[in-house]
């Protein structure tokens, strides 16, 4: 048996899967926000729970939001701040009582998805986590690129590409930048240019659904959306060019943006034409807590 864990900023996944791949137990609770030693004891709860449930000790892969730092072992980048400057894979593996294999969310989505998900069988692929923050990571040819500093993928902290006059400087980031891309497109960034245009404070689900509605202050609010993303995603074409990106978290089910962004990326893109398939997870909200668990694969 294998456990996959999802450490997200609101919530914890938790999915026993057995030898078929096929899903034995499954639980989600909220994330002790803000609370290091609570969050290892509530992983530490969710292990015991699940094994109890399905009788077996299992190996246990997790995803986050950050990653390990290769030179001091601790969190770094992480959107859930609490985590950043501790050695949460040494006290995970004290609390677990055995090895633990940590991954970025985002790459463990990508994983999921290249692996038999959306992106099946595709060499290059990128694959974007928009929901609370805005993170991504790529696989080639079915493997992960952490890379020498163990954050290839991080395009969420790169400036927003061929910035617009009102775009300049941009919000503030929790990384102490401006104007990074994850304030433009993750769901609480979406919701705060939506306010600041209309003066209407609305979540991005409800942009989202006012859009599909026709209402013209939404519509707009999701039209800015997709040319940052469009302009976002083609630096990643031009660098990488990978023949699929995958959408995941919240963001990804706008429907209209898997037929707008792609509309807009010639614009941007390097090319004579735009091959890159950009397409929704097979997985859904699953895919980070499968590809977690695949950290294990053989």
């Amino acid at each position: 048996m294998r456990i996959g864990i999802d450490l997200g900023g609101t919530k914890i996944e938790l999915v026993a899967f057995d030898a078929t791949g096929a899903a034995a137990y499954r639980e989600r609770i909220p994330t002790p926000r803000g609370d290091y030693e609570g969050t290892i004891r509530a992983i530490a709860r969710l292990v015991a729970t699940a094994e109890t449930a399905i009788q077996s000790r299992a190996s246990i892969g997790i995803g986050i939001p950050g990653t390990i730092s290769p030179a001091t072992g601790v969190v770094k980048n992480a959107n859930s701040v609490w985590l950043n400057g501790r050695p949460f894979h040494r006290d995970l593996e004290h609390a677990l009582e055995r090895p633990v294999r940590l991954a970025n969310d985002a790459n463990c989505f990508t994983l999921s998805e290249a692996t038999d998900g959306a992106a099946a069988e595709a060499e290059i692929v990128f694959g974007v986590i928009v929901g609370t923050g805005t993170g991504g990571g790529v696989v080639v040819n079915g493997r992960i690129c952490t890379g020498a500093n163990a954050i290839g993928g991080e395009w969420g902290h790169n400036p927003l590409p061929w910035p617009q006059d009102d775009e300049r400087p941009g919000p503030i980031c929790y990384c102490g930048r401006t104007g990074c891309i994850e304030t433009f497109l993750s769901g609480p960034g979406l919701a705060q240019d939506h306010a600041r245009v209309s003066g209407e404070r609305l979540s991005a689900s409800d942009i989202a659904a006012r859009a599909d509605r026709g209402d013209g202050p939404a519509t707009a609010s999701l039209e800015r959306y997709a040319h940052r993303m469009a302009r976002s995603l083609a630096t990643i074409i031009n660098v990488v060019d990978p023949h699929v990106i995958v959408l995941g978290g919240g963001m990804s089910n706008i429907e209209r943006l898997y037929v707008r962004v792609p509309e807009l990326l010639p614009a941007f893109v390097f090319s004579d034409r735009v091959a890159t398939r950009l397409v929704p997870p097979k997985h859904g909200d699953t895919s980070g807590v499968r590809g977690a668990a695949w950290l294990w694969e053989p």
